[in-house]
């Protein structure tokens, strides 16, 4: 079934893209398979799975590194622009999709392969991500999906390996499905497949149970400058470093976990536990800055361009014409969104608690109800005269029946 000579294959190390490498060659007649591991800040020591693929035969063993790509190019669009996936996920893992498709397509132009492979099975919805997204970047590469239609159980999959010298899993397997990065990790599969189960605390790794968090609260004040953030407490930080920061900070008080029933682009409903302490807590202090230097017009208008930008995200659809277009409108929107906000964590909870901007819009002359106050309150007579107008005019005519 050969349907390519020379194939970049997307490698995790697990058992499904392991025994991808003798499949396609064996079943599907590929000659070469080069395999790329992106580290996106997984934590993990990837020299292990680098030796993995070439020891499953494996003729070139990427490992590139993509974090500040990741968080500079990716992580950051999404929190200018508020990207909570039905008002709740902040797409910490779909994000990461579009990024490793690039890495793909530009590892298969370098060693001239003719197609790209991933291990994503039928149900998910990373197979939709990777596929548009490579389709997108270069649509004559082939793209090959062996998990998805080889057929074969999991002890099926352990047992092909086996016969290529791929050593079947040592120790037993966690009943969960976990995919890790530097803006969080998602857990589902096992128990959590019951959505009245709750999850149990082995599951979390980057937050703290809020009994284990400290006694006192962690403020910290997050810098902005166009949108972007850039300090933690008036120090400067690089992209990577204060992701690394303030999930560590974050985390530790108790605060990122979600527990949700989300719907998947293929039309099922799957229960999904994410930690993403930094992310959620940025989003939280991006959209309170908005709130002092966007106008209320362009505030509103925008929470409808972030909806469709977080589900065209999640659905897979990054380099979409439509994606394109709206990263125009968000990043004009965030030419004034600079300042600081003040973030108390404390016992599981992430409240905003100051803020300040020098390209504020926000007026204490015009707010305050002391005797410094500039605004005309005579004014107001003639405004609520023409603003209830319409509501006047409709009345009377109600009443004449």
């Amino acid at each position: 079934m050969g349907r390519a000579k020379k194939v970049v294959l997307a490698y995790s190390g697990g058992v499904d893209t392991s025994v991808c490498i003798p499949y396609l060659k064996e079943e599907w007649g590929v000659e070469e398979v080069i395999t790329l591991a992106a580290d996106l800040g997984q934590g993990e020591e990837l020299g292990p799975i680098k030796q993995k693929a070439l020891d499953s035969g494996a003729v070139v063993s990427l490992v590139n590194d993509g974090r500040e790509d990741f968080i500079r190019n990716y992580a950051f669009p999404a929190i200018q622009a508020n990207l909570l996936y039905e008002d709740r996920y902040p797409l910490s893992t779909a994000l990461a999709r579009p990024l490793i498709a690039k890495m793909l397509v530009d590892a298969a132009a370098e060693y001239g392969a003719d197609a790209v492979a991933h291990g994503c099975t039928g149900k998910g919805n990373d197979q939709v991500r990777f596929d548009v997204s490579i389709a997108a970047l270069n649509p004559d590469l082939k793209v090959l999906t062996p998990a998805r239609e080889w057929g074969m159980s999991r002890e099926e999959t352990i047992a092909y390996g086996e016969k290529f010298g791929i050593p079947s899993p040592v120790k037993k397997k966690s009943p969960y499905s976990i995919d890790k990065n530097l803006l969080g990790r998602s857990i589902e599969a096992g128990p959590l497949e019951d959505p009245w189960t709750e999850a149990p605390e082995e599951v979390f790794e980057m937050t703290k149970g809020v009994a284990d968090t400290p006694d006192e609260p962690d403020y910290v004040d997050i810098g902005f400058e166009k949108g972007v953030p850039v300090s933690l407490d008036g120090q400067a930080l690089d992209p990577i470093t204060l992701i690394t920061q303030l999930n560590e900070r974050v985390g530790g008080q108790g605060v990122g976990r979600i527990d949700m029933v989300e719907n998947r682009v293929v039309g099922i409903k799957s229960r999904e536990i994410y930690e993403v302490p930094a992310l959620l807590v940025l989003i939280q202090a991006h959209r309170d800055l908005e709130s002092m230097t966007l106008t209320a017009d362009v505030t509103r208008y925008k929470r409808g361009v972030e909806q469709t930008y977080g589900e065209l995200v999640y659905n897979g659809l990054w380099y979409s014409p439509l994606k394109t277009a709206l990263d125009a409108f968000i990043t004009e929107t965030q030419q004034r969104v600079t300042g600081t906000v003040k973030v108390k964590l404390f016992k599981g909870s992430a409240q905003v608690v100051g803020r300040k901007s020098d390209l504020a819009i926000y007026s204490e002359e015009l707010a305050t109800y002391s005797s410094d106050d500039k605004f005309d309150h005579k004014a107001a007579d003639g405004f609520i005269y023409v603003w209830g107008l319409p509501t006047r005019v409709w009345s009377e005519n109600l009443r004449k029946g």
